[in-house]
């Protein structure tokens, strides 16, 4: 469920008194929802798990010696259809050192703010109505 989806749902519920019919239609939807939502964890988890054993393999091989190490690591990125091409390693390459970049000022203290009564408003907000 989107952000917007929540605040719809919850506009709809102070706005007028809940009848109990249209609750357990909106527990059954939030229970498909998270239902859905640890599926979709699970697989990513099992994607995360094998990706990163791919990079340990890579690793250990490169430190054993192994003549080809990156094999483990292409095995998996070919897998899902992952692998670059030409075309797409410069793109790449540059990603990575912008994300480098990114990081390392992550650790940098953040510059004075300025007060929200400086600045006009960047929203004025728009009012919302439950979908359906």
């Amino acid at each position: 469920m989107m952000r917007s989806e929540f605040d719809d749902i919850r506009a709809h519920i102070t706005a007028e008194p809940p009848r109990p019919s249209e609750l357990l239609e909106l527990a059954h939807s939030l229970l498909d929802d998270l239902e859905q939502l640890r599926t979709r964890e699970a697989i990513l988890r099992s994607h995360y798990l094998a990706l990163l054993t791919a990079a340990r393999a890579t690793v250990a091989a490169d430190g054993a010696g192994h003549p080809v190490p990156l094999t483990f690591l292409q095995h998996e990125l070919a897998e899902h259809g992952q692998l670059p091409d030409g075309e797409q390693a410069q793109r790449i390459l540059s990603d990575a050192v912008a994300a480098q970049s990114m990081l390392a000022h992550l650790d940098e203290p953040a510059g004075p703010r300025r007060s929200r009564a400086a600045r006009s408003p960047l929203c004025g907000g728009v009012s919302r109505s439950l979908r359906g």
